[in-house]
Parts: C-alpha cells; sequence; structure tokens
C-alpha cells in the first residue's frame, strides 16, 4: 500500500505527541509499505532528521530501504481554514494513494479517496470554548456548526474509526450516530521521553498537575479544594502552556492570594515532566471529561500516585490503580488531596504506586502502531471486496 500521513500537527502537543509516536513505530516495524507524510514547510528539516533517527546507526541494505519506503511532502495548509478544505485534497491526489491517516478530526470534507481518521475526544460538543475566542459570538458560532458539519461527514465517509478509549468510542456512537463495528479503540502510550529513567528527584515535595485549563478540565474546583490545603510547604505545580485559559486562572489565584501555594510552570521539557511526576506526592486530574488522559498513564510509569475524577475514561485507563474523587465537590477534592499528602509514606500507599507503575505496560506505542496497522490493512481490504 502507499499510506498517506496527516503531519502537519507533528510540532504541537498532544495530537502531535500522537502522530509522533506512531511514526516512529511503524518505521520500526512495518517494512511492507510506503508512507507520504505531509508536513508544514517549516516542520519538514526537523522531520526528515527524525525520521532519520527512527533507524539504527550502522545502515543495512534492509535499512536502507526502509528509509526509502518514507516520503515527506510539504504541505503549507493550516489546519481548521477553508485552505485546508479546498487546496490540502489537490495535494493529496497528486500522490495516488491508497489510504489517508487524518490523525485529527480536521478532515477535508471533499477529499474522496478512501481514508482513516483518530477521534481523540469529543469534549467540544459539552464544553464549548467561545470565551477564548478573538472571534466575535457569531462567528464563532459558526465556525462551531462548521466544526460538527467536518466532523460528521468526516466520520460518516472514513473506511475506519480510531479513538483512543471505549468511553470516546461510546461518544462517537451516541453524537454521530456512527456504526461501533466501524469504530476501533486503540490505546495510547507514554513517551519513552517523559519516562524517568534517571535518580534525580527534587527535595521539595509538591502536589502536580499538568494539561490545559480548558473549562473541562476543572481547575477552578482544583484550586479551590487546594486552597483548604493547610501545607504553605507543599505548593501545587500546574504545568501547561499560557493562554487565555491559564492567564484567568492566574488571575484568579492572585485574587485569592494563593500565589505562594499554586505555581505555574510553563515550556517544560519531557525530561523536566519526568521529573516534576518523580518529585509530586501526586497527580491530581480534576476533569470533568477526558478523551483518554494521557498524564494519569505518564504519572503512573513514573511511579507517582494518582488522584483522579471519578469519570469513565479516567476509570478505563487507570483500573483500579488510582484514588478517585467526585470533580464537582471541592470539599471531596481537598478531602482525597489531604490523605495523599497524610498516608504518602504508607505501605498500602506504596503497593498501589507499584501495581499502577505495572499497569502501565499494558500501554505501548508499538502496540498502537501494529493495531493502526491492522486498522489500514482491513480499510483497504474491505474497499477491494
Amino acid at each position: 500500500m502507499k499510506i498517506g500521513i496527516d503531519a502537519r500537527l507533528w510540532g504541537e502537543s498532544g495530537v502531535g505527541r500522537y502522530i509522533r509516536n506512531l511514526v516512529e513505530n511503524l518505521k520500526l516495524i512495518d517494512l511492507n509499505n510506503n508512507y507520504v507524510l505531509f508536513v508544514l514547510p517549516s516542520d519538514y528539516k526537523s522531520i526528515k532528521s527524525e525520521l532519520l533517527s527512527y533507524s539504527p546507526n550502522v545502515k543495512t541494505s534492509k535499512q536502507a530501504s526502509k528509509d526509502k519506503k518514507w516520503k515527506i511532502v510539504k504541505a503549507d495548509i493550516r489546519w481548521h481554514t477553508l485552505n485546508e478544505q479546498l487546496n490540502f485534497p489537490k495535494i493529496l491526489e497528486k500522490e495516488k494513494l491508497d489510504l489517508v491517516h487524518f490523525p485529527y478530526f480536521s478532515v477535508p470534507v471533499f477529499y474522496k479517496k478512501p481514508y482513516v481518521i483518530t477521534i481523540h475526544d469529543l469534549i467540544i460538543d459539552h464544553f464549548p470554548t467561545g470565551k477564548s475566542s478573538t472571534l466575535s459570538p457569531l462567528l464563532y458560532n459558526l465556525k462551531l456548526i462548521g466544526y460538527k458539519y467536518v466532523i460528521t461527514k468526516a466520520s460518516d465517509n472514513a473506511k475506519k474509526i480510531i479513538t483512543v478509549s471505549k468511553a470516546t468510542k461510546n461518544e462517537i456512537v451516541d453524537h454521530l450516530k456512527i456504526n461501533p463495528s466501524k469504530i476501533e479503540v486503540i490505546y495510547e502510550a507514554v513517551d519513552d521521553k517523559v519516562m524517568f529513567l534517571q535518580n534525580k528527584v527534587l527535595r521539595k515535595k509538591h502536589f502536580l498537575y499538568v494539561g490545559n485549563a480548558y473549562p473541562h478540565k476543572n481547575l477552578n474546583n482544583l484550586i479551590l479544594a487546594y486552597s483548604k490545603f493547610n501545607k504553605k510547604d507543599i505548593p501545587l505545580i500546574l504545568v501547561g502552556k499560557e493562554d487565555y485559559f491559564y492567564k484567568r486562572l492566574k488571575e484568579k489565584v492572585k485574587k485569592m492570594k494563593l500565589t505562594d501555594k499554586i505555581i505555574f510552570r510553563e515550556n517544560v521539557t519531557d525530561e523536566e515532566l519526568g521529573v516534576l511526576y518523580k518529585s509530586a506526592i501526586a497527580l491530581i486530574m480534576p476533569s470533568l471529561m477526558e478523551g483518554f488522559g494521557l498524564p494519569v498513564l505518564e504519572a503512573m510509569a513514573n511511579k507517582c500516585l494518582v488522584l483522579a475524577s471519578d469519570i469513565p475514561a479516567l476509570h478505563e485507563i487507570c483500573g483500579k490503580n488510582a484514588i478517585f474523587f467526585d470533580p464537582v465537590d471541592p470539599e471531596k477534592i481537598y478531602k482525597k488531596i489531604n490523605f495523599a499528602y497524610l498516608n504518602r509514606s504508607n505501605r498500602k500507599m506504596k503497593i498501589l504506586i507499584q501495581r499502577a507503575f505495572n499497569h502501565v505496560v499494558d500501554f505501548s506505542w508499538q502496540k498502537v502502531a501494529k493495531q493502526t496497522l491492522k486498522a489500514y490493512e482491513s480499510s483497504v481490504s474491505e474497499r477491494s471486496r
């Protein structure tokens, strides 16, 4: 097969990490198919360099042949644009592909050849982010209508839909009315770069949150809960990228006079993130909804206790290896924080952390690549029948 992968989001967090790990592992396991990566011109050189780094230093004839199976094509087209809808299909069609994988819902609906789509979540259906937009309410609502049209059409026309949890699969069936047999659940995994392999830890202990500050992340309730925690020498570190929501949260923390207890960290490297996980008393994941919840898996891989919302996706990913709380009640969140602090050296807590660490073995990017490749193959075989 000649398979295209839309890698325009390569440099982003979240979906970008998904694309990078998928490509790395497909290159390692698949010797048969040819691939074309569609990338932004600004990412071209770094992606070319990274693709070569996925190969052994000593080149064999087999490895050289494998490298030739990967082609990179520049596509100077941003996602969520009219240009994407009108002109991206032309770039795709030039390559005469058997299949395209769109690893995000932003699909050009005028592309009529076979494709697979990954839908990571349908959170925007429940928690619109219009307040953060620079658009007027009218234009934002038009954009929201456009999103719903694109994701509905993309899902209807896809040969297969890949999603990252059974909870999200249920959402897709319910909201988009898709036949469940068309949807493949393929769990994500922990990036090796975030796995803590050294002995470095911070002397000062802390609680940790990793992620954005969108409404569904429920950080207002987390702040209210942490304001009740009276250990001033144990800060809550929030790791994320500053945007409208994080700026608003910073203002709230300032007004509540909690700047000595709640610390914001930006531009954290993978290695630094691993240290923060390893040094934390616990990761706190207070989300009202998640598609997968990658930070809980990263925390468990770094032997960090997880305090998580009592929601379907986090139960699915954590199993019985986390401490759950009701996310709508700050008092209940606080009680779990305090419990984790008081019992941090408890034998049962150490057993839970070790059990969670062992649980992470069930998730691997090589497994993701193998299952994704099967989805590609079945999509093309269905077409030929």
